[in-house]
C-alpha cells in the first residue's frame, strides 16, 4: 500500500480509532495506554491503533 517509509509514519504513526464511533485521532501511545486520551466526538476512551492493511 505505502511504498516509502515517510508515507507510513504520516498515516500510521501515532494515529488511534475509536472502538464506539471509530473516529480517527492523533495521539501518543503513552496518553492513549493511561486513558488519558479520549474521543473527540462520543468521549469514549477505548482507542485502538489503526489497521495498516495489505
Amino acid at each position: 500500500m505505502v511504498k516509502f517509509p515517510e508515507a507510513a509514519a504520516r498515516l500510521f504513526k501515532n494515529v488511534f480509532v475509536c472502538r464506539k464511533c471509530k473516529t480517527k485521532q492523533k495521539a501518543s501511545i503513552q496518553k492513549v495506554l493511561k486513558k488519558q486520551i479520549a474521543c473527540k466526538k462520543c468521549g469514549c476512551k477505548s482507542l485502538r491503533p489503526i489497521k495498516k492493511g495489505k
